[in-house]
């Protein structure tokens, strides 16, 4: 399957979620290629595969860097020697983005709980209609990342995310928990983490239950 972890507005956790699934992905035994398509200057995927490398003193999953509009030929390619492809195509409308969604299965759109974030999901469904244009199969999810732990600000936000064509929305919130930050920063997923922080857990996996479960969601 062919994931790709986009969306037009940044900060809203794209590689946080790219990188975890990656990781849990091979945890549970499948060859996985974890694609940065993000820009040349913020090379966030490709950074957090170093690290991981580093602290593992090994290399268990596969990681490159793809650009420009022969990304989604590319990923085609690849894609066939790997169980799952996995793309952070970084926070902004870019070739990248538009030549990932031509080949992938699944676009994943994590949004902060905020209007003007969840205000541009109406750009991204327009993205999304015109990348059926060329690939009926595509499915597209909605969800809230780096959500608030207390307040009515994840509900109003979760109400408008469900109203946008073209997405699906998940209620799988991931919150603003800093252990998400502290894995990213030493090239570990969240289940990896020591000491463990079982709500961050629970949340990325069941996001990551959901996702490879998406045939299963109407």
């Amino acid at each position: 399957m062919i994931i790709v972890c986009g969306g037009i507005k940044g900060g809203g956790g794209k590689t946080t979620v790219a990188t975890n699934l990656a990781v849990m992905r091979s945890l549970a035994g499948k060859d996985v290629l974890l694609v940065d398509a993000d820009s040349m200057d913020n090379r966030n995927a490709s950074d957090f595969a170093a690290l991981r490398k580093e602290k593992l003193g090994r290399s268990d999953l596969t990681a490159v860097q793809l650009q420009g509009k022969t990304l989604g030929q590319e990923m085609t390619r690849l894609g066939e020697k790997f169980d799952d492809v996995i793309v952070d195509v970084g926070g902004q409308d870019s070739i990248n983005q538009r030549s990932a969604l031509v080949v992938a299965d699944v676009l994943l759109v994590p949004v902060f709980p905020s209007s003007f974030d969840v205000w541009t999901l109406e750009n991204v469904s327009t993205l999304i209609e015109q990348a059926r244009g060329f690939n009926d199969r595509l499915r597209a999810f909605s969800f809230l990342s780096r959500a608030d732990s207390t307040g009515s600000q994840n509900e109003d936000a979760s109400e408008l995310i469900g109203e946008y064509r073209n997405l699906v929305f998940l209620d799988t919130p991931l919150r603003n928990r800093k252990a998400f930050r502290v894995a990213s920063s030493q090239g570990l997923g969240v289940v990896e983490l020591r000491p463990k922080d079982t709500k961050a857990i629970s949340e990325m996996e069941a996001l990551y239950r959901t996702v490879f479960n998406i045939k299963t969601i109407s």
